[in-house]
């Protein structure tokens, strides 16, 4: 009975609560925006890291030239698993958009072994580096060096971890709104480090051949 009397204006309650209270408390397409910002300052934190390694690139203190240590063919494995990952990543957001369960899972634990892929040539080629005695400390070309592609590799690492967090969640709570949200600002992100790893490629590694 209370639900439907009369208040002021000729209204009922329930139409009140229908015109004037907030259904939703999270805002539309808020999150993407907030994740936007996020990425946002993650350029300027590789912005900086490419800076510090254009001042410093060819200050290799009578060490080793990047000619001298990069395996090119290695790197370009590497590079071509991160960018089919990209590829992987785009097929499961098609599938969750189709509301393919099974499919995403599949193309997302796809995506998720060539990263593993990735990190594992980027973390031979450092042990390597520093087993020749070409560690951090031993210019400040390897410092600088170390600190761009050490960083990207931490933001696979933590992509990765992400990816499988977020598996968990869609085999418990399926495709529902929030993991589809979810979902896109992962995606955001991964393609994020394929567009800054091109640059890498392009920057310390290409140009880092030559003589």
């Amino acid at each position: 009975m209370a639900n439907n009397a009369t208040i002021p204006g000729g209204l009922t309650a329930e139409e009140v609560t229908a015109r004037y209270m907030v259904r939703e408390h999270h805002p539309q397409h808020g999150t993407l925006l907030g994740f936007w910002i996020y990425l946002m300052s993650d350029c300027l934190i590789f912005a900086s890291l490419f800076a510090t390694y254009a001042v410093l690139g060819r200050n290799y203190a009578g060490g080793p030239t990047g000619a001298e240590l990069f395996d090119l063919s290695l790197i370009a494995v590497g590079t071509a698993f991160l960018l089919l990952s990209s590829i992987t990543f785009g097929f499961a957001m098609i599938s969750a958009q189709a509301k393919k369960l099974g499919a995403t899972q599949l193309w997302l634990a796809v995506t998720g072994l060539l990263g593993l892929g990735f990190l594992a040539i980027e973390i031979y080629e450092f042990t390597h580096l520093i087993n020749l005695g070409a560690g951090p400390q031993r210019s400040g070309f390897l410092t600088a060096f170390f600190a761009l592609v050490g960083t990207h590799g931490l933001h696979v690492l933590f992509g990765f971890i992400w990816l499988v967090t977020l598996m968990f969640q869609l085999k418990k709570h399926g495709l529902g709104v929030e993991n589809f949200r979810r979902l896109q600002c992962l995606s955001l992100f991964w393609h994020f480090l394929d567009v800054v790893w091109i640059f890498v490629f392009t920057f310390v590694y290409l140009m880092g051949v030559l003589p």
